[in-house]
């Protein structure tokens, strides 16, 4: 979620003795993983985004999410160039605007992208266990349903836009991008943030898991397997997404309960949250590069969409495209499941 870890400038209370710094916090190594991840998340949405606008009439609901969560992913890149600056120079350059503004952009799209999450996992248990394609047949309702996303996450991220400000904290000579609160604000700034992460995370989780869940059901007891296959790299997609930013939300609650005083601090566990906290960081920033991975890989309807695409501006021929197109890329339209996830 927050970009600049708690600990670095928010002072643990009830622990009087000071701890040995930790030798992993290298700034240079994230510093290289922010370039290389920014690289790869502009390239690959930005041909996530093309591919699914080329679809025109084709395009199902699923699709729609698709490509908001790719503007999502590309937004979010955006903001890394800013965090490598300021991890390199161990400064904020930009001023309070700029500081307000990248915080707000990296907020809102996280949110959003589990909330478009969530809404791909509710309209596949509407297609396949409710058998109805209400939702694909009414555009202006996809359309609705993304801005509702976009609205959500916006208001979620207003306490972060609100406090977050370009200042130079105690003990530190250069300025910080970070949520100025006073201490006597320390519980308030707790229970926002448990709650940041319970409806922007938690709750969105267990409706995917409750929507896959009887999906999956609803295909094991299916013989037909393009149903099946359709679901993989949705599911891929779901998984990544999980893996790279729990760690990160579990770390922080438990860095949150001990800024509480709810857990016992002691050295040991500080230096372990601060070893956890910049591992899981780095972890989950490179979330907004997978997802046009998994599409490349797994989905060949998108491949083959990119390979038309491709074909018609000239930059392939039309050998690589009959060796590489599985099918038609219009073969798939009256399917059930269409979307670029489909294998």
């Amino acid at each position: 979620m927050e970009n600049t870890t708690d600990y670095d400038y928010y002072p643990y209370s009830g622990f009087s003795q000071p701890c040995e710094e930790n030798s992993l916090n290298n700034n240079t190594v994230l510093v290289l993983v922010y370039i290389l991840v920014f690289c790869l998340s502009m390239v690959g949405n930005t041909v996530v985004i093309l591919v699914v606008y080329f679809m025109e009439s084709r395009r199902a609901s699923t699709d729609v999410y698709l490509m908001h969560l790719a503007i999502a992913d590309l937004l979010f890149s955006l903001t890394l160039p800013f965090w490598a600056v300021d991890l390199h120079s161990s400064n904020w350059v930009f001023g309070t605007a700029m500081c307000k503004v990248v915080s707000g952009v990296q907020e809102t799209t996280f949110y959003c992208c589990v909330f478009l999450l969530a809404c791909i996992s509710v309209d596949r248990y509407l297609a396949v266990v409710k058998a109805t394609q209400f939702l694909s047949r009414q555009r202006h309702l996809v359309g609705a349903v993304c801005m509702a996303a976009w609205t959500i996450a916006f208001f979620l991220s207003l306490p972060v836009i609100v406090h977050r400000k370009a200042f130079i904290p105690e003990e530190r000579t250069n300025y910080v991008c970070y949520e100025n609160l006073t201490e006597s604000m320390d519980e308030w700034r707790m229970g926002l943030r448990i709650l940041r992460h319970t409806a922007g995370f938690f709750i969105p989780l267990t409706v995917m898991i409750f929507c896959y869940g009887f999906t999956f059901s609803t295909l094991c007891h299916s013989r037909n397997s393009q149903k099946q296959k359709a679901m993989r790299v949705i599911l891929c997609v779901v998984l990544a997404f999980i893996i790279c930013w729990l760690p990160k939300i579990i770390t922080e609650i438990i860095d949150n309960l001990m800024r509480a005083s709810q857990i016992t601090e002691t050295c040991e566990l500080r230096n372990s949250l601060d070893v956890a906290l910049y591992i899981t960081k780095a972890l989950a920033f490179t979330h907004c590069a997978f997802n046009p991975i998994l599409y490349a890989f797994i989905g060949k309807k998108f491949r083959s969409q990119l390979l038309m695409s491709l074909f018609r501006k000239g930059l392939v021929g039309r050998e690589t495209l009959s060796k590489y197109r599985v099918g038609s890329v219009y073969s798939s339209a009256s399917s059930r499941l269409s979307s670029v996830t489909q294998s």
